[in-house]
C-alpha cells in the first residue's frame, strides 16, 4: 500500500493529465453533443472500463508486452484507428431525426458504452501511458507492485470518470438546447464525425514502440 504522500502526488499529477482535453475527452464531448447528457456519462463509464482493462494489463505485464513488441503495437494501433474511422464515416453518414434524438433508447446506450470501451481498449497509447507512467510512483518497500499498479489505476479511473462527466454535462447540455434545429444537428453529425475521424488517422500515425 503506497503511503499517503505518494499518493497525494500521484492523484495530483493524475488529475493534471486527466482533466487536460485529450483524445478520450474529445470522443465523449463528440458523443455529448451528438446524442446528449446521458450518452455522453456513458461513454465516460465506457471509457474508463477500458482504463480498469489497461491497469489490469500494467499490473500484471501484459502492457509490457505490447510495448516492447512492435507487431503486437502496430495490430492494436490500426484495430483501434479503423474503427474509430469506421464509427466516424458511420456518423457522416447517418441522417438527422430530431424526434428520436430527444430520448437515447437503453440499446442505444449499451451500443454507446461498448463502443467506447473499445475505443480505449484498442488505444495503443492508453496502454504506453499506464506502462510509463504508474510505475514511477511504486516502492518495492510498500508491498507487491500489482497491488500498488492497480491503487494508482483506481485513483485515475475515479478521477478520469469525474472529468468525463464534467465534459458530457457541459456538452450534452449545449447540444439538448440545439437539439431540436436540423441545422445544429447537421453540424453536430459532422462535427462528431470528423472528432472520430481524427482521433483514427492520430491513432494510425502514432510511432512504433521500439523493438
Amino acid at each position: 500500500m503506497p503511503d499517503w504522500s505518494t499518493l497525494m502526488l500521484f492523484a495530483a499529477a493524475a488529475a493534471i493529465l486527466v482533466f487536460t482535453p485529450g483524445p478520450n475527452t474529445l470522443y465523449i464531448i463528440a458523443r455529448s453533443i451528438q446524442q446528449g447528457r446521458t450518452a455522453g456519462i456513458v461513454s465516460s463509464l465506457g471509457v474508463e472500463t477500458g482504463t480498469l482493462i489497461h491497469v489490469a494489463a500494467a499490473a500484471f505485464g501484459i502492457s509490457a508486452l505490447l510495448v516492447s513488441s512492435a507487431l503486437a503495437f502496430n495490430i492494436v494501433k490500426y484495430a483501434g484507428a479503423a474503427y474509430l474511422i469506421y464509427l466516424g464515416v458511420k456518423t457522416l453518414l447517418a441522417r438527422e431525426k430530431p424526434a428520436a434524438a430527444e430520448a437515447v433508447e437503453e440499446k442505444s446506450l449499451r451500443r454507446t458504452f461498448s463502443q467506447a470501451v473499445l475505443v480505449n481498449v484498442l488505444n495503443p497509447k492508453s496502454a504506453m501511458f499506464f506502462f510509463a507512467f504508474l510505475p514511477q510512483f511504486i516502492d518495492a518497500k510498500r508491498g507487491a507492485a500489482a497491488t500498488q499498479i492497480l491503487i494508482f489505476g483506481a485513483i485515475v479511473v475515479i478521477l478520469g470518470f469525474t472529468s468525463g462527466s464534467l465534459y458530457s454535462l457541459i456538452a450534452g447540455s449545449i447540444g439538448n438546447v440545439l437539439r431540436g434545429n436540423l441545422k445544429f444537428l447537421r453540424a453536430q453529425r459532422y462535427f462528431a464525425g470528423s472528432v472520430y475521424i481524427g482521433l483514427g488517422a492520430a491513432t494510425a500515425l502514432t510511432g512504433t514502440s521500439r523493438k
